[in-house]
């Protein structure tokens, strides 16, 4: 029956590679006023495909068939920060990155290892939280962050809870920025992070959580956040909230 109307499998596989690979995309660029662009060049494509095709109107369909030509490097640079995303997000997909920790034999030590070394993030955390007093700190995993450090003064210092809780006082000079934590070190501080902008974060949430946002939607690494007006813990991954954290939540988050 369905070789009678000329759709066999490999149709079926086609269609169904073609809807994926639109919803991904939807995905992509749905948190991002980008959206709005990719809804624009459907209709104009739409509208392409109708004057063209449909009602043959030839000269409104050679000015937009020259358009058409001239957009391909239009989109390039338009979805410059989309495509990016979209080849990061793909290169970072859990399965892929499974399949990579697999050569890792020493995943259990390193995890223990890890643990030990951000526990004095969580205590510091903690303790600004009691006190109300803002901080931003970026936990670095597989992408590597230095283009942010450069923005911000080069630390590299061990990991402790009143280097921290310094930094982050509110008449430190590097109070403001991000500190970047890499590799069990504290990297920088009064780093400069990219903001999101996106229209599903809740108003009441600042700067500096459109930051930790930012860099979750950017890169692989971590943002925790403590708010200054109210004293919770936020942490920001993969470009979702983690909100109103405990010690204990936000140690898992961190070593899991």
């Amino acid at each position: 029956m369905l070789d009678i109307i000329g759709f066999d499998i490999k149709d079926f596989f086609d269609i169904l590679a073609v809807s994926l690979l639109l919803f991904y995309l939807y995905r992509v660029l749905r948190r991002s006023r980008s959206l709005y662009v990719f809804v624009g060049i459907v209709i104009f494509l739409l509208l392409y495909f109708l004057v063209c095709h449909v009602f043959n109107m030839r000269l409104l369909g050679g000015i937009i068939s020259e358009l058409y030509g001239a957009g391909i490097i239009a989109l390039i640079v338009i979805f410059q920060e989309e495509i990016r995303r979209f080849f990061y997000t793909l290169g970072t997909n859990q399965s892929v990155k499974r399949f990579i920790s697999s050569f890792h034999t020493d995943q259990q030590e390193e995890t223990g290892k890890n643990k030990e070394e951000l526990m004095p993030v969580v205590l510091a955390c903690m303790s600004m939280a009691r006190h109300e007093v803002g901080a931003l700190i970026v936990i670095e995993k597989e992408q590597r962050l230095d283009d942010i450090m450069q923005s911000g003064d080069v630390i590299d210092a061990k990991i402790t809870q009143r280097l921290i809780e310094n930094i982050f006082f509110k008449n430190s000079p590097l109070h403001d920025g991000a500190m970047i934590i890499s590799n069990g070190r504290i990297k920088a501080a009064g780093c400069i992070l990219p903001v999101s902008h996106d229209y599903d974060i809740p108003k009441e949430l600042g700067l500096r959580h459109r930051a930790a946002m930012g860099v979750s939607q950017e890169t692989d690494a971590l943002a925790i956040v403590v708010s200054e007006q109210t004293g919770r813990i936020a942490v920001a991954e993969g470009g979702r909230f983690h909100l109103r954290l405990t010690a204990e939540q936000l140690e898992q988050l961190l070593t899991k």
